[in-house]
């Protein structure tokens, strides 16, 4: 079975993202194994400095790639990353399992993003929008996308 890793810093509060997250997590369930973790983000101080900044993103990039397997293919989730459809995801997503990929880590960095190291460990970057979005409703947004690619394999109506 495929397995799908959601990678996250930091935790679901509103209880509606936690449902809307639930639903998504019941449906992709029959079609992979996902799992997801969080992060407790670093905290920094009121207006950190660049150094305070990449700092943190270093000490998130250790924990991250604890969760990290030598075979997932990793999956980014970055600003500078490639913008792609709904359906060009599902190609790929579908072009790495026939390849024999089938295990996913995708990533969703805190507020001040992802460090390079995880970048460079990335097989992958994709950007959602050159929008920012707030990363509890991101999680949602991946999920619903992971989804859908899998239904647009699957030839379903969903998609439409």
């Amino acid at each position: 079975m495929i397995k799908i890793k959601i990678i996250a810093l930091g935790k679901l509060k509103e209880n509606y993202l936690r449902q809307a997250t639930d639903e998504y997590l019941k449906r992709l369930s029959a079609f992979a194994k996902v799992e997801v973790h969080e992060i407790e983000p670093v905290r920094l101080s009121e207006n950190p400095q660049d150094a305070e900044i990449e700092k943190a993103l270093d000490l998130e990039a250790t924990l991250i790639s604890k969760k990290l397997g030598p075979d997932d293919y990793v999956v980014a989730m970055c600003i500078e990353g490639t913008q792609m459809s709904s359906q060009e995801l599902s190609e790929k997503m579908s072009s790495l399992i026939n390849m024999g990929s089938g295990s996913f880590a995708f990533i969703i960095g805190s507020s001040f993003g992802l460090s390079e190291q995880i970048k460079k460990r990335a097989n992958l970057k994709i950007s959602f929008s050159k929008m920012t979005f707030p990363h509890q409703l991101f999680r949602v947004m991946l999920l619903e996308q992971i989804y859908r690619a899998f239904k647009i394999k699957q030839g379903s109506n969903y998609h439409k």
